[in-house]
């Protein structure tokens, strides 16, 4: 059975629909946006037509592909179509590169309703039939992690599958909190190495004077302090998978090993000469850009095209936001999970400002404010009042918090204050490229209560670093 829904002013129009109904389908008419809106969330529909001055009134503040996602967030795969007259012929045009099925022009007929659905409902059939091949290849796990509306995270998820069953050398690049080290993991599972080691080494985290030992090991006696042999990461991760997060920040010596290791598959502990055989699948990952460092000389290019066998870069979340509504969603389900909560959905207005927002910590960023204020909320929707007053654009010298007066004055004032100390940490973060000395002494307070504040609010130094 077909479920069509019909969002109009005219009461008439919804003569044409019955007229074209052929065989088991259901109508449901909406005379607003906001009465369309609950009779998805009562009835569900597989097809919408909405005139398109109620779309344009609607999006005015916010732009079509804002008022589409709420459609979307109810039924997922539903299609638009526009209604339009003559004259609005251009903005319906621009509403179907946001995102809507298509549009037909008044007067309506039965007919022409007909072949919009019939070629929506053919197109849905191909997409579902492509889904589900695409699918079949991804473990349970990771299908929500593939799930993507972004023609760019799309053919990153194709690269994906075309590179995971290989032993070729992957290169991730893209800014920080994009999601390389959840990609990396992705690509492991689906390898032919699934069943051995994943190890993850964060380079940059680990001093330049205990890098070469971490990832290739020891002698005992090799170094003063060297009091028996150690195994490195790549010995660890035998037959399996080492991921290598930051590795524009690796030393010279070591980079020299690495490119051992990537032309002769053997690398020698640290004070060793026996050559151990590499049976590891590499992949890197960086927010630098290594063309420019090899050019300065800061990163050996013959290292690079090692490297770069397979090079895959990830968007930032500002280029995917038709994203959002989905990973909200995700963190919402996940959440719960995890603290026991019963929160369903999120405010439109909060979706709204997280379109508007330019997220320069990417997923990270959206994964940390989502938790923030799903530890203060206390309703079963995400309101508001509960994320940062940044997010819903205030003007300076405005007010800065939404104010609820369910709450209690105390309860407002702890908001407040809480407000107060995470844009305050933010801003120091930022003006100090997260290094916390600098920005607990420009606080005023110790590294220590710094690092609890930061571990508060969901902040990390590495955020911060190349703003």
């Amino acid at each position: 059975m077909q479920n069509i829904l019909v969002i109009s002013r005219d009461p008439t129009i919804i003569k044409p629909f019955q007229e074209s109904c052929v065989g088991d389908c259901q109508l449901h008419q909406a005379s607003s946006l906001i009465a369309g809106i609950d009779s998805l969330r009562s009835h569900g529909s597989d097809l919408v037509f909405i005139d398109m001055g109620i779309l344009g009134k609607a999006a005015r503040s916010s732009g079509y592909k804002a008022v589409l996602q709420s459609f979307w967030m109810i039924v997922p795969n539903l299609e638009v179509v526009i209604m339009t007259s003559q004259d609005m012929l251009r903005e319906a045009v621009q509403a179907v590169k946001q995102g809507a099925g298509d549009y037909i022009t008044y007067p309506v007929i039965a007919e022409e309703i007909r072949l919009v659905a019939a070629s929506l409902r053919q197109s849905q059939k191909v997409q579902s039939e492509l889904d589900y091949l695409r699918e079949e290849f991804w473990d349970q796990e990771s299908l929500d992690i593939v799930q993507t509306k972004c023609p760019a995270m799309k053919k990153v998820f194709a690269d994906v599958r075309s590179v995971s069953p290989t032993r070729s050398t992957v290169l991730l690049t893209g800014e920080t909190g994009t999601g390389k080290g959840v990609l990396a993991r992705v690509i492991h599972k689906h390898s032919n190495r699934k069943d051995a080691q994943f190890v993850s080494v964060h380079c940059g985290a680990i001093p330049d004077t205990l890098l070469e030992s971490e990832l290739f090991g020891h002698e005992k006696g090799a170094f003063t302090g060297a009091i028996k042999r150690k195994l490195g990461k790549f010995e660890i991760a035998q037959g399996g998978t080492i991921f290598l997060d930051e590795i524009a920040t690796i030393t010279p010596s070591a980079q020299i090993k690495l490119l051992h290791v990537l032309q002769d598959g053997v690398f020698q502990r640290v004070g060793g000469e026996e050559d151990i055989q590499a049976n590891v699948r590499i992949i890197a990952a960086t927010n630098d850009d290594l063309k420019k460092l090899c050019n300065s000389n800061d990163f050996r290019s013959d290292l690079y095209y090692r490297l770069n066998v397979f090079p895959i870069n990830l968007p930032p979340l500002r280029h995917r936001k038709e994203d959002i509504p989905r990973l909200v969603e995700f963190f919402i389900t996940r959440l719960n999970r995890f603290h026991g909560k019963e929160i369903s959905h999120t405010h439109p207005q909060v979706i709204e400002a997280f379109l508007n927002y330019s997220w320069p910590g990417n997923i990270r960023e959206l994964e940390n404010i989502m938790e923030r204020a799903y530890i203060l909320e206390k309703s079963t929707i995400m309101l508001p009042e509960s994320f940062p007053a940044e997010l819903f654009g205030q003007q300076e010298g405005g007010p800065r918090l939404a104010m609820n007066t369910k709450l209690t004055l105390a309860e407002v004032r702890h908001r407040a204050v809480q407000e107060v100390e995470y844009c305050y940490l933010k801003e120091t973060l930022a003006e100090n490229r997260g290094m916390i000395k600098k920005s607990a002494a420009a606080a005023g307070i110790s590294s220590r209560q710094l690092h609890k504040l930061m571990s508060r609010y969901g902040l990390r130094k590495e955020e911060f670093k190349g703003r």
